[in-house]
């Protein structure tokens, strides 16, 4: 590998071309062409194509799962934190085209199944920041007390339905009009209060 060839450069570079091309389409040598790598080369890092392609994946996923994580470090309210890791989450792959690219082509990556899921590391460290999230609304008493572990897996399930419905069937407007009105529902709830703060 060049001196300023590293992981992340083979990766983000592998991403452009699996976009572009698909899994299917892409050869190794398209890959190396971009890198200026030798084949062999780049062999010293994965196993094979397929290798090379869940590990890319893998990489995109986690910088994404990064992002959300930088957007919610400086933020003490629990509530808006709540609401900024549900916003970045669902607006990255507005940003990200290449990521978004290989998701239409690949829909699997996010399986609404459980029993289908390709990153599970990945999955369960998202969902164990929704549980970290929510404990801390029901430490401060901003959240009800809820089985946190079971609402987490729904607001995940939730969430990759939405990812799915906006990115993959291209849902667009209707669907990002749907979330945002879903996380002013889980916020504030489906009953009317009367005034001072009781259920009418």
């Amino acid at each position: 590998m060049g001196k300023k060839t590293t992981p992340e450069k083979i990766y983000e570079t592998a991403l452009k071309v699996f976009a572009k091309y698909g899994f299917r389409r892409t050869r190794v040598k398209d890959i190396t062409g971009e890198l200026d790598m030798a084949t062999g080369t780049l062999y010293l890092y994965v196993k094979n194509k397929k290798d090379l392609y869940e590990k890319t994946v893998s990489h995109g996923i986690k910088k994404w799962q990064e992002k959300v994580f930088e957007a919610i470090a400086d933020i003490d309210d629990v509530r808006e934190q709540f609401l900024a890791m549900c916003k970045r989450s669902y607006g990255y792959l507005a940003e990200d085209v290449n990521l978004r690219q290989v998701l239409i082509n690949d829909p699997s990556i996010f399986p609404l199944s459980p029993r289908k899921v390709r990153f599970p590391e990945i999955d369960t460290a998202s969902i164990n920041l929704i549980k970290e999230i929510l404990q801390k609304g029901i430490k401060q008493q901003i959240f009800r007390n809820i089985d946190v572990d079971r609402t987490a897996e729904f607001f995940y399930s939730i969430y990759v339905m939405f990812i799915i419905k906006t990115y993959v069937k291209s849902e667009g407007q209707s669907a990002q009009k749907m979330f945002d009105e879903g996380l002013d529902l889980m916020l504030n709830g489906l009953i009317k209060k009367a005034a001072g703060g009781q259920l009418g």
